[in-house]
């Protein structure tokens, strides 16, 4: 079974966890990272409809990709090898903020509790990504303005770090 890095709230590294241990009961702080691709303009970004097969908040629409860094691995390196595991692309990422949340399942699957690096990254938004079907059921490119209205008008079909990390980035 893989392993999570437990972090406290400064995102201190206190141990590691195996990742089931940490999405279930009332979840453990962990380490995290999000993808957030934008088109080279900054108009557009590329937005993910989770997998029907993820145990946690399966068919929710969310940022490009997000993940949990291996031990010993960077969240820029990380978000690089996640970005090309789940949507076949690649590009530089920087970093450009931190955030904690938790988050229940709204099946009653398990809970998210993560200390989440945000990671941007620009690419031109008529780069069509080749997504990783146990990973992803859809991915569009999607205009700023147009996401932020949706996710006001059905909050609920967007996954809550993506509400969080998406109004700290803009």
């Amino acid at each position: 079974m893989r392993e999570v890095i437990l972090t406290d709230s400064q995102g201190n590294d206190i141990g590691l966890a195996e990742i089931i241990d940490a999405h279930t009961g009332e979840g453990k702080l962990h380490k995290a990272f999000s993808v957030y691709i934008f088109g080279t303009n900054g108009n557009e970004i590329l937005i993910q409809q989770r997998s029907g097969k993820k145990m946690l908040f399966p068919l929710v629409w969310a940022n490009t990709c997000c993940s949990h860094p291996f031990p010993g691995e960077g969240a820029q390196e990380a978000g690089m090898r996640r970005l090309q595991e789940e949507c076949g692309l690649s590009c530089t990422l920087e970093e450009a903020g931190t955030l904690i949340y938790k988050a229940q399942d709204p099946n009653g699957n398990g809970v998210e509790h993560e200390h989440v690096t945000l990671l941007k990254g620009y690419m031109d938004s008529q780069t069509v990504p080749n997504p990783h079907p146990d990973e992803i059921e859809d991915i569009r490119w999607i205009n700023v303005d147009d996401v932020l209205r949706e996710m006001a008008d059905t909050p609920e079909k967007y996954a809550p770090w993506f509400h969080l990390g998406l109004k700290q980035l803009l």
